[in-house]
């Protein structure tokens, strides 16, 4: 806008020169007035007539355009010392004041009346309905939830997945139609959202999910990660292994990089949509994305204590872990301005070193000594395995998940878990050195 200011100035101070200079000749043509010496011109200056003398005339003609020129030139000068005074100066100027994300969450439904308590805690802790729609997208067709999600009028906006029909799979895969239809409906309303909504993010909860308080937060500090580090691919509010007594309670505001995929509360862009959804699984989406094939050694980031609990033991996967692990989630209940933290340190280089520094400079403690308790000093301590099996049985044991997906233990990192066992800091990790999984480990 202002280079496109200074060259109106510069073309119509052009114009005037160049009139002026017209002007002149124009009167160098006129007639001469009946008494010689008259005054001429708007201005009431003196002109100087032509006379019979040809060269005479053109040296007093090339004389007076000389001084007409020097006049123009003052006047140009006059008009660009004033140029700033028509410009507005970059301390006036307004600021141009980049506008909030929009994140919206997609609320996954189908037949619990109980999605309610979900959208309650929703609605009770999100701090703007303009920067966090809630929308609810059904499956299922079940009458009594649809009257529960309308019941919520304006505030949440209530999708329905059109296709309700059975999808034909294999005789052994029959007992599993419920997984292949979840994932029709997650590929259904994530389309929803980023094609036909054309939102940049979106956060994905179940409808048997309550939420913490500082759920909102976490995810909008989670957003500018996810736009500037490649190595990340999701943010997610849950920890696998956070019951209550295996995570620090004064460590609410401690983050992870996990190369599980955990889900249950989780944070995805529209450019990794666009990655997966042409090769979106007919079955088993969750566990589809935690294969190599799709993480491409990328990491989610995932809390100490989980923003996110589940209530609903009942469904698809018949209550699988509920009743051993998942009802005795710790959820969050201190507020955390993640915004105003200095996240830094889960950028993928600092994180990696830093991480690796403290679990192999932790000295290292027998299963016995984690198991009774009798570890010497505040920790952290490092339980070594060399195997599947070890894993497993030291895991199992413990009292954290011991299964593995695609060789990859749940809130794993580069192989190590990190729990709390009677109130020390265990790293149950692999050998120094390590360096991949191996997806046979499952």
């Amino acid at each position: 806008m202002i280079r496109k200011r200074s060259s109106l100035i510069l073309c119509g101070t052009f114009l005037f020169i160049t009139w002026n200079a017209i002007l002149v000749l124009l009167l160098w043509s006129r007639p001469p007035p009946s008494q010689p010496g008259e005054l001429a011109g708007d201005q009431g200056e003196a002109v100087v007539q032509p006379t019979s003398d040809v060269v005479a005339d053109v040296l007093r003609m090339v004389d007076t355009f000389e001084v007409e020129l020097e006049r123009q030139k003052k006047i140009l000068l006059q008009i660009l010392s004033q140029r700033s005074l028509w410009e507005p100066s970059n301390r006036n100027r307004p600021k141009v004041v980049s506008r909030p994300p929009v994140i919206p969450i997609l609320v996954i439904a189908c037949n619990r009346v109980t999605v309610r308590r979900c959208l309650d805690k929703l609605l009770e802790h999100r701090p703007s309905a303009e920067l966090h729609p809630i929308i609810v997208s059904q499956d299922c067709g079940h009458a009594e939830t649809a009257e529960v999600i309308r019941s919520y009028g304006s505030k949440v906006t209530h999708l329905k997945q059109p296709d309700l029909s059975d999808i034909a799979v294999r005789p052994e895969h029959k007992k599993f139609q419920g997984y292949y239809k979840i994932s029709r409906h997650y590929h259904w309303a994530l389309n929803q959202v980023f094609k036909t909504l054309s939102y940049s993010s979106v956060v994905v909860v179940e409808d048997d999910l309550e939420v913490a308080p500082d759920f909102f937060e976490y995810f909008r500090a989670m957003h500018p990660l996810l736009k500037s580090d490649p190595s990340l691919w999701c943010a997610s509010a849950w920890n696998d292994n956070g019951r209550d007594g295996y995570v620090d309670p004064g460590k609410a505001d401690l983050l992870y990089r996990t190369d599980f995929f955990p889900g249950l509360g989780w944070m995805l862009l529209s450019e990794l949509w666009e990655e997966l959804e042409p090769k979106w699984p007919a079955s088993f989406w969750d566990d589809w994305m935690r294969q190599p094939e799709q993480r491409r050694n990328r990491a989610c980031i995932r809390p100490e204590i989980s923003r996110t609990l589940t209530f609903g033991r009942q469904g698809v996967s018949l209550g699988q872990f509920y009743d051993k692990y998942l009802k005795y989630i710790k959820l969050n209940s201190e507020f955390v301005p993640f915004t105003k933290l200095d996240l830094s340190y889960l950028k993928e280089e600092t994180y990696r070193v830093n991480f690796e520094k403290e679990v192999y400079s932790a000295p290292v403690v027998t299963y016995e000594d984690v198991k009774q308790g009798q570890l010497k000093g505040l920790g952290p301590f490092r339980l070594q395995y060399s195997s599947k099996d070890s894993f497993k049985v030291m895991a199992k044991h413990l009292g954290i998940m011991e299964d593995l997906k695609s060789g990859v233990p749940r809130a794993g990192y580069r192989g190590v878990v990190s729990f709390i066992s009677k109130g020390r800091r265990i790293y149950l990790a692999p050998p120094p050195g390590w360096t991949q999984y191996d997806p046979t480990w499952s």
